[in-house]
């Protein structure tokens, strides 16, 4: 088996770092600021700080309050981790070792939560916007930016792969 790719490695470190931001965020929301102890809290223009324990999966639309559904959760979210571990391993274009990292980091440090909590602390509100309810935190953007990282990086991967077939022709 062939080895881990610099890719691979940066991945791992950006990872680490989502992990580490998101833990630190949550961190300082529920031991420092006490958010569980305020009501919502304006910080600046739309951005509120709300406090909201999600038990469910991708910003609260599946319902789960049940300890099986908790650590079945938790379960996948860390297989699916492994798995993009695995993949990133030999990768060969940075935005997609990025994408990975992104996703990977974001799904580990809800697990940290789902374990540590039994649900995910939750507390980036930017429904002053209106037209975006959910109250987030960091490894959900982590995850959501991820997601359209990789999208941009297979988009430009298949044009890319068009040109050249052409341009070979």
């Amino acid at each position: 088996m062939k080895g881990i790719s610099r890719l691979g490695w940066t991945a791992y470190v950006v990872a680490l770092l989502v992990i580490l931001a998101d833990q630190g965020s949550k961190y300082w929301v529920l031991e420092v600021f006490q958010l569980p102890l305020r009501p919502s809290t304006q910080v600046a223009g739309p951005l509120s700080l709300t406090m909201v324990w999600n038990q469910g999966v991708s910003f609260g639309l599946l319902w789960a309050n049940h300890d099986i559904v908790r650590w079945a959760l938790a379960a996948f979210s860390i297989a699916v981790s492994v798995m993009l571990a695995v993949w990133v391993r030999r990768a060969e274009r940075p935005l997609m070792a990025w994408a990975l990292a992104f996703i990977m980091g974001g799904a580990l440090g809800n697990v940290i939560d789902r374990i540590r909590f039994g649900a995910v602390a939750d507390f980036i509100d930017v429904s002053a916007l209106g037209f975006f309810p959910w109250v987030f935190n960091v490894a959900d953007a982590a995850i959501n930016i991820g997601i359209g990282l990789l999208l941009i990086d297979m988009l430009t991967t298949e044009r890319r792969q068009k040109r050249a077939k052409q341009a070979a022709s």
